[in-house]
């Protein structure tokens, strides 16, 4: 979450002789303070108004195409999650329904990703991937510190292998647990980790190497079979035994129902745990992820606490204690509602979308594309050739228009690449895609007319990078 500084200021809200119904006088001399509290209450529809016209400034969610995550849901998954608003996850003796919903969620997702036995397999929900991703790698941690327990005990650092295009959560659970993260760069046009760079990193203080179904820098998939193999070979070798952990933020809810055929999943022996988002194309509002792991012995034991203060004894392992319990009631409408069948009608229309955008933008002969949305409903391009404009100015201009596109520089070894990138969700339709592409071609004859890109002016290089 965003980091705030207190206010160094005394200003009050002004309010209107008509927010409140009863008194129109009256209510102009409330005044309340926005950075302190007031001395007394507001009515209860004077607050609604105040809120609501200010959040009128807030971007249209159907025009974001920076964000991954779910910002459109049936009215009665809506009208499910208003029912239990008041419901806590966590307190499974009083919600018992809940926490049934919740258990038929991971055993519907521990088949979907083809566990050895989905009887055996064993999994929580979470408040998104980013805590799942924490959850996962404390279990990757305890089990390298129960195999060298000597090693752990003379200060050798554990280290994490990955591609410097993971999520941010990943850099946070390295620095949190204190784990060495060993990244792999970019390199020409490879942008995510492959079987070699990982298999390079790793030495007996790995803990795992992380897998990405899904960058969130191009929509691609990393190579996850061809990382196992490797790692197989390497075990051969060295006798290491390197677990992998597939973040599935948003590819575990796409590969199983349009690429069926791809190994990423618990197929593979050495994938010992996965995470999902359900609110990103698992089609849930924020915030509710999933994390699994292929059998109990993948997560320690030690690692799941027993409760019993809320009436009858539960374990639990996550960073949160209470949460909400309506998104994980949602999740379970989801997947009863759509199915199989349902599940792939609603990614493949996203992918068509994807794919068509992308291929049209690519037809400019002022874009290139890196990717074409073919993996994740996803695409990344960037400005080809002399024009006197770069990403940036692409996105400012879209903006104008209500569109949000994010522009952003690539990380290490690759930092001269800026790109745009483009996420197609349930809900941005081939309508809405050809209103883009309209919008895209009315201001393109205006930015061939600028001299030179506006950051050779000192206008800022606005990053829109929303993961």
């Amino acid at each position: 979450m965003a980091l705030h500084k207190g206010a160094d200021d005394d200003r009050r809200l002004s309010i209107g002789p008509f927010a409140a119904t009863s008194d129109p006088l009256g209510s102009m001399e409330l005044a309340p303070p926005l950075h302190r509290l007031g001395e007394g209450p507001v009515p209860a529809e004077t607050a609604y108004q105040l809120i609501h016209d200010e959040l009128m400034l807030d971007g249209n969610a159907r025009l974001n195409l920076a964000t991954f995550v779910t910002t459109s849901m049936e009215t009665q998954a809506t009208r499910l999650m208003t029912e239990c608003l008041d419901k806590n996850m966590i307190d499974k003796d009083e919600y018992p329904q809940t926490a049934e919903l919740e258990r038929r969620c991971v055993a519907i997702l521990a088949d979907l990703w083809h566990a050895p036995d989905p009887d055996t397999a064993i999994g929580c929900s979470t408040t998104g991937s980013s805590e799942a991703c924490m959850l996962a790698g404390m279990a990757l941690k305890r089990r390298w510190m129960r195999r060298n327990p000597e090693r752990y005990a003379a200060g050798a650092r554990p280290n994490l292998v990955m591609g410097v295009n993971v999520q941010v959560c990943w850099e946070k659970f390295c620095t949190f647990w204190e784990v060495e993260a060993r990244t792999a760069p970019m390199e020409g046009e490879r942008f995510h980790l492959d079987a070699e760079r990982a298999v390079a990193l790793c030495d007996e203080d790995t803990i795992g190497v992380v897998g990405i179904l899904g960058s969130t820098f191009d929509g691609s998939y990393e190579p996850i079979a061809e990382i196992c193999a490797a790692l197989d070979a390497f075990q051969e070798r060295t006798g290491i035994d390197v677990p992998v952990h597939v973040d599935g933020a948003s590819g575990g809810m796409v590969a199983p129902f349009l690429d069926p055929e791809l190994a990423w999943d618990f197929r593979l022996p050495r994938v010992a745990s996965i995470n999902t988002s359900g609110h990103k194309y698992g089609l849930v509002y924020p915030g509710v992820g999933w994390a699994l792991w292929r059998d109990r012995a993948a997560l320690p034991e030690e690692l799941v606490f027993r409760v019993n203060y809320l009436g009858g004894e539960m374990p639990t392992f996550a960073l949160n204690f209470s949460r909400p319990g309506a998104e994980v009631i949602a999740q379970y409408y989801v997947l009863l509602r759509l199915g199989r069948a349902g599940f792939r009608a609603v990614q493949g229309a996203c992918r068509e979308v994807a794919t068509y955008l992308a291929g049209e933008i690519g037809k400019l002969d002022c874009f290139r594309l890196l990717t074409d949305g073919d993996q994740l409903p996803v695409f990344a391009f960037t400005t080809d050739g002399d024009v006197p404009f770069d990403v940036f100015d692409v996105s400012r201009r879209l903006r104008e228009r209500g569109w949000q596109v994010p522009a952003y520089k690539f990380p290490a070894n690759r930092e001269d690449l800026a790109v745009l990138r483009v996420v197609c969700r349930n809900g941005f339709s081939r309508d809405l895609a050809d209103l883009l592409l309209n919008d895209l071609h009315r201001l393109l004859p205006e930015l061939r007319r600028q001299p030179v890109p506006l950051k050779e002016f000192g206008v800022p290089a606005r990053s829109a990078f929303h993961h």
